[in-house]
């Protein structure tokens, strides 16, 4: 029986970010993945937001508020050091800690301030774990043969635990995929521009990042929050991982944005649109469909919801990170009515 001819994945970026529009909120957060010390070495991870208020009429803006880190990762995505920027005494707790779900458990038991009043710098912290799981990816633009390293680094054993794990831990991963066959056609993921997220036509528009020689990884997240005329919450929101490439441009690997309409007074999510720009694998588009079950659910309970409705292959690993960080849309549009009274 012939194979089965999957469509391509999808392989078009965004970028870069829109314009910001008159009377809105945009929060915008990054990691920056680096090695000074070299491929073997603990990784540095830059992570900074913010939220910046553009006022009606498209005048001039001002930033709400910013934070952000400097932290390192050993090998085994242990924190090294992290310190605060500005200072924050509170991270020195996650020293010692290791990147996962039990990072973002730990964080949500040892600092809930951070998620309850949506402060930007949670966000970034928040994605030190996904961040720490795929950043290695970066080594590809460099080395033809990062697999075979990565697998002289892990050894066979741990190489081959770390491959099976990964059956069934999202929609595009299940078994029989195309994910899952590694002499498949689709293979190769590293063939989908980036661009960059700066808009030149708005240079206010995202916070500095962190750009440096040498192989690098970036997570980027845009989330824009306005009023309709009717007075319904708007989010425009964007996420994607990318690399550096060793031409100075970047090579993207996953990349969705999301068109949400929230009610003002509930919170409840009314419609949700979820686009996938660059995946992968062909099949990883089909988690788009149950992404759809949040409709009806409230924001503020989003990053719960995800986990109940969307665990595993019923979602798409870095949709659902995408969908979690909705939850910091309450604090926006409170921001965005404080900012215009």
């Amino acid at each position: 029986m012939a194979s089965k001819v999957l469509p391509p994945p999808p392989r078009s970026t965004a970028n870069p970010a829109p314009a910001r529009v008159s009377s809105s909120v945009r929060r915008t957060s990054s990691i920056d993945v680096t090695w000074p010390e070299g491929e073997d070495g603990d990784r540095l991870f830059v992570g900074r937001a913010r939220d910046f208020f553009t006022p009606a009429g498209g005048g001039k803006g001002r930033v709400l508020e910013e934070a952000g880190y400097r932290a390192t990762l050993a090998q085994d995505k242990t924190i090294t050091s992290i310190v605060g920027e500005p200072r924050d005494a509170r991270l020195d707790r996650l020293v010692g800690v290791r990147g996962g779900n039990h990072l973002r458990l730990f964080i949500k038991e040892t600092m809930p301030e951070l998620i309850e009043t949506g402060a930007p710098l949670y966000l970034p912290l928040d994605d030190i774990s996904g961040t720490a799981l795929v950043s290695a990816f970066a080594w590809s633009q460099w080395h033809d043969d990062w697999q075979e390293r990565l697998r002289e680094r892990m050894g066979n054993e741990q190489m081959d635990q770390m491959m099976a794990a990964r059956v069934n831990v999202c929609w595009g991963l299940q078994e029989g995929h195309s994910g899952l066959d590694r002499d498949g056609p689709q293979r190769n993921v590293a063939d989908a521009d980036a661009g960059d997220v700066r808009n030149p036509l708005d240079p206010e528009g995202w916070h500095p990042l962190h750009d440096v020689d040498g192989p690098g990884f970036r997570r980027a997240r845009r989330i824009d929050v306005t009023r309709d005329s009717s007075g319904l919450i708007r989010i425009d929101a964007a996420f994607q991982d990318s690399a550096k490439r060793k031409d100075g441009t970047r090579v993207a690997i996953h990349e969705y944005n999301l068109v949400v309409i929230a009610d003002p007074v509930t919170l409840e999510i009314l419609t949700l649109e979820p686009e996938a720009r660059i995946l992968p694998f062909s099949e990883c588009p089909g988690a788009i469909h149950n992404a759809r079950r949040l409709v009806g659910s409230r924001i503020a309970e989003v990053r719960d919801t995800v986990l109940n409705q969307l665990r595993g292959p019923e979602g798409c690993t870095h949709l659902n990170d995408a969908l979690r960080a909705l939850a910091e849309v309450p604090k926006l549009a409170e921001d965005l009515a404080r900012a215009e009274a």
